[in-house]
C-alpha cells in the first residue's frame, strides 16, 4: 500500500505543477483586465522612475548622455517599444539588455528585474503598456508578435 500511495502523491503532485504552470500567462494580454491593472501597479513602483508616469520616456532620449548610454525610451507609441515582438520585450525586463538583444558590451541602465519581478508580473506590465497603444499599433505589434487579433 505504502507504494500505491507514494505514486499518487507524485501524480497528484506533478498534475499541480502542470496546472499551476498552465495558468500562468506566457503572453501580455490587452484583452484581459486583471492582467492589465496588476500590470499598472508594477509599471507605477518598478518601471515610471525612469519610463516616465505617462510612459513618455526620458527627455531626448534618442541621444546619448556623457556616459554613452541612452535614457529611457518612452513605452508610448512614439517609442520603439512595439517594433519589438513580446518575447524580445519580455527577455530585456526579465534579463536585462545584453546579447543577443543587444551588441556584446552594450552599456544601459536598464537593469535586470529576474529576482525582483515573477513571469506573471513582467507579462502584466508588458500588457498594460500594450493597452495604451492606440488600436492599429496594437495590430502591428501582434503581427509582429506572431499573433493575429481575434475579429
Amino acid at each position: 500500500m505504502p507504494a500505491i500511495l507514494g505514486s499518487a502523491v507524485v501524480l497528484v503532485a506533478v498534475g499541480a505543477v502542470w496546472y499551476l504552470k498552465s495558468m500562468s500567462p506566457t503572453s501580455a494580454n490587452t484583452e484581459n483586465p486583471a492582467q492589465v491593472a496588476a500590470g499598472k501597479g508594477v509599471y507605477r513602483d518598478n518601471c515610471a522612475v525612469c519610463h516616465g508616469a505617462n510612459l513618455e520616456g526620458q527627455p531626448n532620449w534618442r541621444e546619448r548622455k556623457p556616459d554613452d548610454r541612452l535614457p529611457a525610451p518612452p513605452h508610448d507609441e512614439t517609442g520603439h517599444t512595439w517594433h519589438h515582438p513580446d518575447e524580445h520585450l519580455f527577455r530585456i525586463t526579465k534579463f536585462g539588455l545584453k546579447p543577443p538583444l543587444a551588441p556584446v558590451g552594450y552599456e544601459t541602465d536598464m537593469p535586470s528585474f529576474e529576482g525582483s519581478l515573477s513571469d506573471e508580473e513582467i507579462w502584466a506590465t508588458l500588457a498594460f503598456i500594450k493597452s495604451t497603444w492606440p488600436p492599429q499599433i496594437r495590430e502591428r505589434h501582434n503581427i509582429l508578435s506572431g499573433r493575429q487579433i481575434k475579429k
